[in-house]
């Protein structure tokens, strides 16, 4: 080819080129235009959330394996307490195991719309829900077990069962309920709870704004606790808001308390209730932005927590405030062996009630706010030792002549004490200590094992629902409490989160019989009236028990806000 047809072919050859650039940016544009409109009108949440959530079952941890049972029950008799395993990745239905209900004298009320202690209704019938009860897809979470923050913790052995105390008395159910108001629930999230107001002393008041999250929202939610997952009919105990009588209890806005523990560490640490309460904590904080669509998968800012835990301690790190929520088991948050101790022997569980558990006190330095959980284990079988002696027991006691110095009840009060005093004396502890008061259960006409049942319960009680056992046990806790405080020589705080009673009410807010997705499960009363296996100390998630985490936020604001106060 000569020079002047390279030439000429260069010239024409440019042009073309061009031009075809043009029509591809053009045709790529048009096809990212209609793209974007099918993507906004056909939302993808689906495969966006299984993407997020689901992991490499290679990154799963190990669970842990079944514990023995510690008290024998008779075969015909089926433990409501069926919890997860304790695996960090996976929440699954677990293992049954075993306890003991002590049953008290329940009493109830008079009431007129008040019970005369501060809580009462508004009575009107809010409206039904007709949300289908969809089956939880339980996620899984991811593993990262390496550079853990904290080293592994000492052998606690951890069987997520508590105790269930009884009601003799049948409770009344509320037939004229609460009145559903949009207007309380947006005063409540425009106001702040004044630093002086009685956050415990109000009422319950029907919420149409509906709970924090669903139990299709929260891939760590125990499937026990999952009660539409596992069939409940009715949703209206999801809907109740708690109402402090002279003030406002914010609705729990996920980034706001994420940026309030911005670079702190929450810990959880006490019985299966503390991982009730833990869980509903993930469930809330692990929710989507408000203003974010799933369908513009261009813009996902959803955030999920790192799980870096182990089986002794659940760790989950929110890497935008460098937040850390913590749960540690520890069934009586005291010192616990199964040596044998004087003529106390081998595999009986000895308690040594003047001593804190060393499982979680060796990390207390490095948790900012602590929310402990205990009591419901003081009904299952353990020796009780003080001042290295042994001076009583509980179901267990050989010899009959002797007489028991401390009972369960006492034990209990003992303690509490033991363990706020050796936090708040602690000369490194400067965190937050948050007391939950003892969380009433409402097996009503005996015990989890003798006909107690919750069944059939859809909304609060009229009237306080009161239970000897549990009152008394509140009582020691409290005074634990105090005993403890006027000890204290630390820069450490302490505060009691008192929600016995307002939760005395909420005899609608447990599981019952929907323990699980079983669809040949019995969930109604059978010969003779006899009610089927069922959980009535736990809370559905969501539920009640997410109130309790709203109360924790505001506690930690005003001390926060006191402290901050205090050093200007």
């Amino acid at each position: 080819m000569s020079s002047a047809s390279a030439k000429e072919f260069s010239k024409n050859a440019y042009p073309k080129t061009l031009l075809s650039i043009v029509a591809s940016v053009g045709g790529l544009a048009t096809f990212l235009l209609l793209a974007s409109t099918v993507l906004v009108s056909q939302p993808i949440g689906s495969t966006v959330r299984g993407y997020f959530y689901g992991v490499d079952s290679s990154e799963k941890s190990d669970s842990d394996s079944s514990l023995r049972h510690s008290v024998s029950e008779p075969s015909n008799i089926v433990s409501p307490y069926v919890d997860a395993g304790e695996s960090n990745s996976t929440f699954s239905p677990g293992r049954e195991n075993e306890v003991i209900s002590q049953k008290g004298d329940t009493k109830s009320a008079e009431s007129d719309g008040s019970d005369g202690k501060g809580t009462l209704f508004e009575k009107h019938r809010p409206p039904q829900s007709q949300d289908k009860n969809d089956v939880s897809d339980l996620g899984q979470v991811e593993s990262e077990n390496s550079n853990d923050k904290f080293p592994h913790s000492k052998e606690t052995r951890e069987e997520d069962v508590d105790r269930g105390s009884s009601s003799d008395n049948a409770q009344t159910d509320l037939t004229d309920v609460v009145e559903s108001s949009a207007a309380t629930t947006n005063s409540s999230q425009a106001n702040v709870a004044d630093s002086d107001c009685d956050l415990y002393q109000g009422k319950w008041i029907y919420d149409s704004a509906g709970p924090l999250y669903t139990n299709n929202s929260c891939p760590v939610l125990t499937q026990m606790q999952n009660c539409q997952g596992n069939g409940r009919p009715d949703k209206d105990y999801e809907n109740w808001r708690w109402k402090p009588s002279e003030c406002d209890l914010p609705r729990f806005d996920p980034k706001k308390f994420l940026e309030l523990m911005r670079g702190k560490t929450l810990a959880f640490i006490g019985d299966s209730v503390a991982r009730n309460q833990m869980e509903s904590m993930l469930c809330i904080l692990w929710q989507l932005p408000e203003d974010y669509s799933l369908g513009f998968v261009f813009s996902i800012s959803v955030e999920v927590p790192k799980n870096r835990g182990n089986k002794k301690m659940q760790r989950y790190y929110f890497r935008s405030t460098s937040t850390m929520i913590i749960r540690i088991w520890s069934s009586w948050l005291i010192h616990q062996t199964t040596e044998p101790f004087d003529f106390a022997p081998a595999g009986v569980t000895k308690l040594h009630l003047d001593a804190p558990d060393e499982g979680f006190m060796q990390y207390i330095t490095d948790f900012d706010v602590i929310v402990l959980s205990s009591g419901h284990w003081f009904a299952k079988q353990s020796v009780y030792i003080l001042n290295n002696e042994i001076v009583g027991g509980q179901l267990w006691w050989p010899d009959k002549s002797k007489k028991q110095k401390i009972n369960n009840i006492e034990a209990f009060g003992v303690s509490v004490d033991t363990i706020l005093t050796s936090m708040g004396t602690h000369p490194n502890y400067t965190g937050l200590t948050i007391l939950r008061s003892f969380s009433p259960d409402h097996y009503e006409g005996g015990a989890w094992n003798t006909g107690g049942s919750c069944t059939g319960k859809v909304s609060p009680a009229s009237e306080l629902v009161e239970n000897g056992f549990t009152n008394i046990m509140h009582e020691k806790q409290v005074n634990g409490f105090n005993s403890a405080v006027k000890k204290m020589n630390n820069k450490s705080r302490m505060k009691l989160m008192d929600i016995t009673e307002a939760f005395s009410y909420r005899h609608d807010g447990h599981p019952g019989p929907y323990r699980s997705p079983d669809p040949n499960k019995i969930t109604k009363r059978g010969p003779g009236g006899k009610p089927p296996p069922q959980d009535c100390l736990h809370w559905c998630m969501p539920g009640p028990v997410d109130t309790w985490n709203e109360l924790v936020f505001d506690i930690i604001r005003r001390e926060f806000d006191d402290r901050q106060r205090n050093s200007s």
